[in-house]
Order: C-alpha cells, then sequence, then structure tokens
C-alpha cells in the first residue's frame, strides 16, 4: 500500500452496494479525489469484495472483520481507520467522513475534517438496536456533539438535518447544504422483461422508518384495480423481506407484488421510468422528522419522469415541493386515494413527472451536487 495521501473519505458503509447511500457515496468521493489526484477510500467490506483495490490513484480499503454487536463494530472500524490513516499523517490536508466512527480517528490523522452528516447514530441506533439503555444513547449523541463541534465543515443534505446539527453544537457558519441528486434519465430505456404491465414502485430499504407496511395496506385498498401491481425495489436481501411478503399474503395481494433484491442501480432507472407512479411512504417517525436525509429514492423518481407520492413530511416538501403528491404519513387509506386519482387522471401524472425532471435537470443533478461540495472543500482550504 502507498504512503502519502492527501486525502481520505471514510464510511461506516458497504461500498459498492445496492443502497442509496452508496450512490452518495461514489459522486461525493469522487469529487474529492478529481480534487486531490486521488486517495485513501476506507469502507466496509463483507460480500465478497475485496480487502483491497486500487483504482488509479484511489486506494480502497475495506473493513471486514466479523463483529455481531454494531457498536462493538463502530469501535473496532474506528480502531482500524485509525491504523490505515497513520501512514499518512504528514500528507494528509482533508480527510471527508459520514460518521462519528470516521470522524474520531480522523480529527487524530491531521488534515481539515469534513463532516458529512446525513445520519445521525443517537437517532437511527435504537432501530437497529431497540434495546439500546438511555445512557448509551446519550453517550453516542455527546460524541457526535464533539466530531461535529470539531470539524472545519458540516455538510448535511437538508434543512432538517442541519437544525439537528446545529442543536448538537455544529457552528451554523460552519454548516453547508449539499442537497441530494440525481441524473436524468436517458430516454428510451427497454422495459425491464419482468416488469408487469401496469404497475406502481417502490425503490429503497425495507426497515420499519420506510413504510413499506403502509404501502401494502394501502395496495390493499386497490384491490378493484385488477390490472395493477405493485413493484417493490428492494436494497436489501430476500431474507429481510419476509415479515412485508407475510403482510402481503395475509392482505390478499401477494400475487399482485412483484419483489426484485438488490438490483444493480443502473438497473433501477428502467423499472423507474416505466412504472405509472412511484411511491415513498415514509413514516412520521424520529428517524423521519429529526434528521430527514433527503432521500434519494425520490431524487431517482422525479430524474425519471415519474411521477412521486409520497409522505407529508418536512423533508419530503424541501425535495418535492410542488411537483408531487404529499399525503399525510401513516395513513393507508389516504395514501391510496392519492395513488387512485393520480392514475384517474395519468396526463396530471404526467405533467408532474415532465416538472419534476425538469426540476432535477435545473439544479439538482450529481453534478450540481458535486459543484456545491467542491465549493465548501474550497472555503475549508482558504482557512
Amino acid at each position: 500500500m502507498s504512503e502519502g495521501h492527501r486525502a481520505a473519505y471514510v464510511a461506516f458503509d458497504r461500498f459498492p452496494s445496492a443502497k442509496g447511500s452508496a450512490v452518495h457515496i461514489r459522486h461525493m468521493a469522487a469529487e474529492l479525489f478529481d480534487r486531490y489526484g486521488g486517495g485513501l477510500l476506507c469502507v466496509l467490506g463483507g460480500g465478497g469484495l475485496p480487502a483491497y483495490q486500487r483504482e488509479g490513484g484511489v486506494e480502497i480499503v475495506r473493513f471486514g472483520a466479523v463483529v455481531p454487536n454494531l457498536l462493538d463494530r463502530a469501535e473496532a472500524f474506528s480502531a482500524w481507520v485509525a491504523d490505515r490513516l497513520a501512514p499518512h499523517r504528514d500528507t494528509l490536508r482533508l480527510c471527508h467522513v459520514r460518521d462519528p466512527w470516521g470522524a474520531l480517528p480522523a480529527l487524530s490523522a491531521g488534515g481539515r475534517l469534513v463532516y458529512e452528516a446525513n445520519g445521525l447514530p443517537s437517532i437511527e441506533l435504537p432501530y437497529a438496536w431497540p434495546l439500546a439503555a438511555p445512557s448509551t444513547l446519550a453517550k453516542i449523541r455527546d460524541l457526535e456533539g464533539e466530531c461535529l463541534r470539531r470539524a472545519a465543515a458540516v455538510v448535511v443534505p437538508s434543512q432538517v438535518i442541519e437544525a439537528a446539527v446545529t442543536s448538537r453544537g455544529a457552528a451554523p457558519e460552519r454548516v453547508h447544504l449539499v442537497p441530494n441528486g440525481a441524473d436524468p434519465v436517458r430516454p428510451g430505456l427497454p422495459r425491464p422483461p419482468a416488469a408487469p404491465g401496469r404497475y406502481l414502485i417502490y425503490v429503497g430499504a425495507l426497515q420499519p422508518w420506510q413504510g413499506v407496511d403502509v404501502l401494502l395496506r394501502a395496495f390493499a385498498r386497490l384491490a378493484d384495480l385488477t390490472d395493477l401491481s405493485l413493484v417493490v425495489c428492494s436494497s436489501v436481501s430476500p431474507s429481510r423481506a419476509r415479515p412485508l411478503r407475510r403482510l402481503a399474503e395475509r392482505l390478499g395481494v401477494e400475487d399482485r407484488v412483484t419483489w426484485q433484491h438488490t438490483l444493480p442501480h443502473d438497473e433501477v432507472a428502467a423499472w423507474l421510468t416505466h412504472a405509472e407512479l412511484s411511491v415513498a411512504p415514509l413514516t412520521a417517525s424520529p428517524r423521519n422528522l429529526d434528521q430527514g436525509c433527503s432521500p434519494i429514492k425520490v431524487w431517482e423518481s422525479m430524474a425519471a419522469g415519474t411521477a412521486v407520492v409520497a409522505s407529508d413530511l418536512p423533508v419530503i416538501r424541501e425535495v418535492l415541493g410542488e411537483h408531487g403528491r404529499l399525503v399525510p404519513p401513516d395513513r393507508p387509506a389516504e395514501l391510496a386515494r392519492a395513488i387512485r386519482v393520480l392514475l384517474e387522471y395519468p396526463e396530471a401524472a404526467r405533467d408532474l413527472g415532465r416538472r419534476a425532471r425538469q426540476h432535477v435537470e435545473e439544479g439538482f443533478t450529481w453534478k450540481h451536487a458535486r459543484a456545491r461540495l467542491a465549493a465548501v472543500y474550497d472555503r475549508v482550504e482558504g482557512h
């Protein structure tokens, strides 16, 4: 492994993967490494990914230790990152991180720290580990605050999480809004061979805060639309879908739901393009209200020119604005009603899709996001 990198990007995320976080990492890390002529990328491995690879001037190292407890794994990852960064102490100018597990070793490794807050572990941890003690969550919150206060810049994808990080001590003048984005889908993508004739689509993970159960209950209320299917493009494995598949069976819609798992990202665009509507039924939970994170699946639906029906949450209003249909969260009947109206007025749905795509093209492609991030780097380097 060579020494002397000037830039590092650290993420407690598997990369690459089918998740939206991997799409975000790919674009943001590319901006960093293009700027510095390469660098070091420290991410999670597993799933057959190599522990080490080199792509031009970028060295990719992956943490592959099997540590069942999430917090123990985060701590082990942090120590591993410290070891990976140590050889670059004398040359490192900027380290871009996505979580405190990467921020702590980066603060000791030299260079300036850019903390990209897409989520806050103190809010997210209870979903992955419901038995987490309040004292543990308080310690993690304190840790987040320390990292946010010491960062040269904090990058956030939404105004919602901007408020969250400033409440944890990040100086407002150091917090910079860089929304997620998407690249407009090229016209003429062929229909996926497995696609039903007429379908709604959900794209994303299957955690409880995503509201897929709400969508299934809403879809059951559309039983009279016998030619309509629901496609769930899940970023996780089939085993993670079992509870939702059982719910679909109980609701009597299992024969009308098509499940696609961990599709390569470049295949999802075709599924979005040929859908009647894209649905983002996020729940009104702290995960979405206290740290709303600019969902990439909504941006990509807009970029495909597909009308979006989504939960009326502050972060969704930031993304969709008047370019989609907003419905109260956690209400299957109202979600079904909004879907039905747009299906009955297809020209209105097409107009929403056209305007949403134009909105993305005019200011929210990944090129725009990278330009905003570059401006943050300019400011950090100018200090």
